[in-house]
């Protein structure tokens, strides 16, 4: 497959405020549809809407948040756009498209406004959760919001499955990164539904590790030779990583990539079903 350029080393923010990293591609969608998921006290919290990021700042729907706390009500008026979130005592008013809130009749200034998406009401996860007096911690590896809240049993009906191992992530995000510097995001989520295609197909391995690292027909991808996989991988490859392994499919049923300008073995050319062409990769069947 292709070579891979080497990428400089990348140390993504290990804070909840997290602003993507820029690379040669435009930036397109990489942070306006970043998938952020939460769990509570190690639970992994099901939505029927995922969490994303704006501006930076983790968003969560309101109801799933919570519920995932354990809050004493929720209440929605429709009159002035606003959510009453009360919790021990604590009373949060937050209005849609307002970077203020209030806390017990005091105002206070968000990083960001709730929003509508999606028919969901989303709020900054860290200022609501950290008025409730939780925990709160980011990591930049996983996308994912962990909160520790002492006085929270998470109810059974919240806790899902995300349907993905943290082991899944950290190999997929890796080999786009390795595969994919530079090109376009839906590039990048190609290159993880070729590794997730032959995940699904009889004639691989049934887990991500193992068909990144197959050598059964000699070495698959370019990045186990030449240690670029073992990059830390930038956070657009983490977003694409996610995005793919939620579902979103660029390369249909694709088994194989290559970049056509830089390849020095033709096999896929000459014996596979040309698909389509995403930024310099062609993909196939």
């Amino acid at each position: 497959m292709k070579k891979s350029v080497l990428a400089l080393l990348f140390v993504l923010l290990s804070t909840m405020t997290f602003y993507g990293t820029e690379t040669t591609a435009k930036a397109e969608d990489a942070l306006f549809k970043t998938p952020v998921c939460l769990t509570v006290n190690g639970s992994y919290i099901k939505s029927d809407t995922p969490g994303y990021l704006e501006n930076g700042i983790a968003m969560l729907p309101i109801r799933a948040l919570s519920d995932a706390l354990c809050a004493d009500r929720v209440d929605w008026n429709e009159k002035t756009s606003s959510a009453t979130i009360t919790k021990n005592g604590i009373t949060i008013v937050l209005r849609k498209n307002q970077k203020t809130a209030t806390v017990n009749g005091k105002s206070v200034k968000l990083d960001t406004a709730a929003v509508i998406q999606a028919n969901r009401f989303y709020v900054p996860v860290r200022f609501a959760a950290e008025t409730f007096n939780t925990t709160v911690s980011w990591d930049p590896q996983m996308y994912m919001v962990n909160i520790t809240a002492a006085d929270v049993t998470v109810p059974k009906d919240m806790i899902g499955d995300r349907g993905y191992t943290d082991n899944d992530l950290y190999w997929l995000s890796r080999i786009v990164n390795a595969e994919s510097q530079g090109e376009p995001m839906t590039g990048k989520i190609a290159v993880a539904n070729v590794v997730l295609n032959r995940v699904k197909s009889d004639l691989y391995a049934n887990n991500i590790y193992d068909v990144i690292f197959d050598r059964n027909y000699g070495v698959q991808f370019t990045p186990i030779l030449n240690g670029t996989v073992y990059h830390t991988p930038l956070g657009d490859s983490i977003v694409a990583a996610k995005r793919a392994l939620r579902g979103e499919n660029h390369a249909g049923e694709s088994l194989y990539f290559l970049n056509p300008t830089i390849a020095e073995n033709f096999w896929i050319v000459n014996n596979r079903i040309f698909f389509k062409t995403i930024g310099k990769h062609d993909f196939y069947l």
